[in-house]
């Protein structure tokens, strides 16, 4: 299952991208025997400021056909590691080819983008700027093929 990180805004050089850089590589080494990715980044930027809803428009348009949409909301679900890990092998399992997570912008993502996805996750009650965010999923990408792997990288 390929995943399409589709997240609004551009990300210079600098440590975050170091690290998501990182946690991309080893989740796309770690999850190729099992089916799971390549992982991308796919960025898109509203240049004429229109808002969520001109972001949701740039974010339809880079998701793939027939993707399983995944949204990174506050307002999401709750849910530990090793249950992402199940959810990535369950939809894997189930035959889905792509899987676009996306992260809105400065304000979020519009509440019909939201309301037309599949799932939503959460990191939390507390707000993250976004090249944290794009950082902890990738790392948790990463968690997730490794727990599936059964390697000892999660202690949990």
């Amino acid at each position: 299952m390929k995943i399409h990180l589709c997240v609004v805004g551009r990300l210079r050089r600098g440590p975050e991208l170091e690290l998501i850089n990182d946690y991309l590589d080893r989740f796309n080494k770690t999850g190729r025997n099992m089916g799971l990715g390549p992982a991308q980044i796919i960025e898109v930027e509203d240049k004429k400021g229109g808002g969520m809803a001109a972001e949701a428009d740039l974010l339809r348009r880079v998701i793939p056909p027939n993707a399983l949409t995944m949204v990174m909301d506050e307002r999401g679900k709750l849910i530990k590691s090793p249950e992402f890990a199940t959810k990535l092998g369950d939809w894997r399992d189930a035959g889905q080819r792509d899987l676009a997570i996306l992260i809105g912008g400065a304000d979020g993502l519009s509440p019909e983008l939201r309301a037309e996805a599949d799932f939503a996750l959460s990191f939390g009650k507390m707000v993250w700027p976004h090249m944290l965010a794009r950082v902890m999923l990738c790392e948790q990408l990463y968690r997730a093929t490794s727990i599936l792997a059964g390697s000892p990288y999660h202690r949990a």
